[in-house]
């Protein structure tokens, strides 16, 4: 017998087994991700702050840890997507598995640059190269690495995490008037397509695909026993967690070194204060995840979902086992939210509201605008509870009917 959404609240009580086919620790650790992902995004929206938070010489250390909380997000929806699409494989055919990946894929690509990027400018046609993008163009192509045996995909993604630092030093321009490829696959920044069509990448390719890859790996430990499963995500998370550590001491390989398009500050060293050298060893690049960083979100990410792995929803989780079993329908409504309660707020206390309506946060904020850091965790806490009931709605609706299409939200 499976549990309804309906029947959890916001206290999360204890609940039955949920239906078949999902796994417990997955949603609830997707659901986690999305609400700690709306922190950054209502961030986007609501701060005061004219610089980015990486900024070693201007930040301090809340609004650092209001960032880097949310460095979490990314990776990790590349990887439970990889692995979401390994237990997909479990039920259906590898034809039916390709098929989905890449109809999957497609369509989550036509969404960024119509849906998505409306959300982020309330301008027609918007949208860039950023996460949701990504996220299609790697299942287009994991549609077809699926076909391989599992030992060879499991090889080509950790070569592909490990060794993409190597290219870091190669620009763009190398590759004349093809420097936008390389742009997609590895380096963040403003490119210039073909019909002169200007966009920008901040999501490049290069190693999502493979963190994706390494998630259908990971797959299979869901379908060993519990414990056993357990056993191997700690031991695989505490590994990731002390290699970090090693190679962020040491400056020895893993993240690249400062003016190469991303916003990290370097290497690592030590600095005047604690507060400051503890911000720049945990300031490792994002865009694209260099190999430190993937080591630090992910390692502690799999001691997460070791800790959550049980058969039932644990008491206070049950909105965040909700939250993730409909991340898509979440995505879409969260960014139209925030966007609309700034326009709201902003009319409420006299700030400038016009630039909202004309690209928002891609554009220059003007002079006035913003909130401390107070106001935007208490906006972002109205936000998750606004969005609780449609989320609750949207989830019992997929319960109750398995129309194909549900699947695709």
């Amino acid at each position: 017998m499976s549990a309804s959404a309906s029947s959890i609240g916001l206290a999360g009580k204890p609940t039955i087994k949920p239906a078949s086919g999902r796994i417990v620790s997955l949603d609830i650790f997707r659901g986690i991700i999305m609400v700690v992902m709306a922190l950054d995004h209502t961030r986007d929206f609501f701060t005061n702050v004219p610089f980015e938070p990486e900024s070693l010489a201007q930040t301090w250390p809340t609004l650092f840890f209001t960032r880097w909380i949310t460095h979490f997000c990314a990776p990790m929806f590349f990887l439970l997507a990889g692995t979401g699409a390994y237990l997909y494989g479990q039920r259906h055919t590898s034809s039916e598995l390709t098929r989905f990946l890449w109809t999957r894929g497609l369509w989550l690509i036509l969404l960024e640059f119509t849906v998505v990027g409306t959300a982020w400018s309330f301008q027609i046609p918007s949208g860039f190269f950023g996460v949701i993008w990504a996220l299609g163009a790697s299942m287009a192509i994991m549609a077809a690495v699926v076909r391989l045996p599992v030992r060879w995909i499991a090889g080509l993604s950790i070569g592909m995490i490990v060794f993409h630092d190597l290219f870091d030093r190669l620009n763009p321009k190398q590759f004349g008037s093809m420097a936008w490829v390389w742009a997609i696959l590895h380096r963040r920044g403003g490119i210039l397509l073909p019909f002169g069509v200007r966009e920008f990448v901040l999501f490049p390719l290069i190693p999502l695909v493979g963190v994706m890859a390494a998630g259908f790996v990971l797959g299979q430990l869901y379908t060993m026993e519990r414990a056993r499963r357990r056993k191997w995500l700690l031991l695989l998370g505490s590994g990731m967690i002390a290699l970090f550590a090693l190679l962020r001491l040491t400056n020895a390989y893993g993240n690249p070194a400062t003016g190469l398009g991303g916003v990290s500050q370097g290497d690592f060293h030590v600095q005047p204060t604690t507060a400051k050298t503890l911000i720049l060893f945990a300031d490792v690049e994002k865009y694209p995840p260099s190999l430190q960083f993937l080591l630090m979100t992910v390692g502690p990410s799999l001691l997460i979902l070791a800790w959550l792995d049980r058969e039932r929803v644990p008491r206070g989780m049950g909105a965040l086992w909700m939250f993730g079993r409909v991340p898509m329908f979440f995505y879409v409504l969260h960014l139209y939210l925030i966007h609309g309660l700034a326009i709201v707020v902003a009319a409420l206390h006299r700030k400038p509201v016009g630039w909202l309506f004309h690209g928002a946060i891609f554009g220059d904020t003007p002079a006035g605008y913003g909130y401390n850091l107070a106001f935007v965790y208490f906006m972002w806490m109205t936000a998750v509870v606004i969005l609780y009931l449609p989320c609750r709605w949207f989830a019992d609706l997929k319960q109750r009917q398995r129309a194909w299409w549900l699947s695709y939200l």
